[in-house]
């Protein structure tokens, strides 16, 4: 059964919810169940569509890494709908792309929850359990760097942001760490423009801590959306904070 991948792209009028109208739409579809984690616009007002996927047996016998695993799938589309390019990042083993970023000079970033070790795409060994897959491209798609970030336990990237240095934060959970507070914690990082690891911060209480959302902010730093089942949340570099306000 086919699973649709990007059901549709849609781009309306300002004129009000009643003057709304499809101008295109585009299927994307595929032999097996993908994932959508994102749409980006593109400094040339272009898009990218990524998300996970298994790459179907064509694209195998065409010459493409593959593992029968799911793998990072980046679609670029122009203005109109049409395809621009398309390309596939492959680990050993399952890899889910789950954040984008448009770089300052066009390229971008990508963030993702890999099971991987070293091999095809992935350059870097596991630093056990699931760690989070960076990798760095440009405007066409090509590679410019990649890092892979974790520990001996499991991790799990869940937002990435350009800095205006040019560097990046990569936000993300872990599971049981022993730098860790409670069951699941946030985890930042901080990297320059060419993926050196500038700095890293784990917060979290006695419970679990999930980061859901992370934007800029104009003085170079970061603002988290963080789920909470903690009744106080600490940080690896100072004392004991408590939210303002909490889940239950």
């Amino acid at each position: 059964m086919k699973k649709v991948y990007l059901s549709a792209c849609t781009l309306c009028t300002a004129l009000g919810l009643s003057a709304q109208e499809v101008v295109w739409q585009k299927d994307i579809k595929s032999s097996t169940q993908d994932f959508l984690s994102q749409v980006t616009t593109t400094i040339d007002q272009q898009y990218l569509i990524t998300g996970s996927s298994i790459q179907s047996d064509k694209q195998q016998t065409s010459g493409s890494k593959q593992n029968n695993g799911y793998d990072f799938h980046l679609v670029k589309l122009n203005q109109q709908g049409d395809e621009v390019w398309e390309k596939y990042f492959s680990g050993q083993n399952h890899d889910y792309l789950s954040a984008t970023v448009t770089t300052q000079d066009g390229g971008f970033l990508l963030a993702g929850t890999s099971y991987s070790g070293k091999g095809l795409d992935k350059k870097e060994d596991s630093k056990g359990g699931s760690d989070i897959w960076l990798i760095r491209i440009n405007e066409f798609g090509d590679e410019l760097w990649q890092k892979t970030l974790g520990t001996s336990s499991d991790e799990e990237a869940r937002s990435v942001i350009q800095t205006i240095d040019l560097g990046f934060f990569v936000a993300g959970n872990v599971q049981n760490s022993s730098k860790g507070y409670g069951s699941k914690d946030v985890w930042i990082t901080k990297l320059d423009k060419d993926g050196k690891e500038l700095s890293q911060l784990i917060l979290g209480g006695k419970g679990l801590d999930e980061v859901e959302k992370m934007i800029p902010t104009k003085d170079g730093g970061a603002l988290l959306g963080i789920y909470s089942r903690s009744s106080e949340v600490r940080d690896t570099g100072s004392g004991v904070r408590n939210p303002e306000s909490k889940s239950s």
